[in-house]
């Protein structure tokens, strides 16, 4: 798989060290993201593994951006993408060569609190319980067919980073198991439903 990443790498990490593991089955092949001087680049550098950075204000047009993007990711030729904190959405070059097989893990319960401010707005909102949800992305925002969510309930006194970091804990091994299964399984998106056998 390939790992798209905008940040601190944590989402990353537990994928990489899950692969360290040959009986996980999954191998991350390159990680991409789209600024320079991140932390989840470092970590990836650390391990040996193959970098990329695509920043959109390199290119002309969000569409050239996507096209570099797609053809930087092909090149490494991945069953899976999965993006870990990646902070930009693709277009319609890269679902195009992808869609289907694109994951993305989100910090809120679908649909409910899309966007990037999944944690934020849950607060604000007052709900009880929050969580993450990794999903197949499409064309839309945070909107793609949902592959399995875990739940984190709000305390009381709760800051936004508290939360975030509560969702993190969660997030982490969600990923880890559903990415292996899906791809050591296969899995089929019909309509809304994913199904992994």
């Amino acid at each position: 798989m390939v790992v798209l990443v905008s940040g601190s790498g944590t989402l990353l990490q537990a994928l990489m060290d899950a692969s360290a593991d040959p009986a996980y089955g999954v191998q991350v092949v390159a990680v991409g993201a789209d600024r320079h001087g991140v932390e989840g680049l470092r970590r990836a550098e650390q391990a040996g593994i193959p970098t990329f950075v695509h920043r959109v204000p390199d290119y002309r047009t969000r569409e050239e951006w996507d096209h570099a993007l797609t053809a930087a990711v092909t090149a490494y030729r991945p069953r899976l993408v999965v993006s870990a904190g990646f902070l930009k959405l693709v277009g319609p070059a890269f679902l195009a060569a992808f869609g289907g097989r694109y994951l993305n893990s989100h910090n809120a319960l679908l649909p409910s609190f899309p966007g990037m401010h999944g944690p934020r707005d849950a607060l604000a909102y007052g709900v009880k319980v929050t969580g993450a949800t990794l999903f197949v992305v499409d064309e839309g925002v945070d909107t793609g067919a949902i592959v399995a969510q875990c739940t984190v309930p709000v305390l009381a006194e709760d800051t936004v980073d508290e939360l975030t970091e509560r969702i993190k804990a969660a997030e982490r091994p969600q990923l880890v198991e559903y990415v292996g299964r899906m791809a050591r399984d296969g899995f089929t998106v019909t309509g809304r439903k994913v199904t992994i056998p």
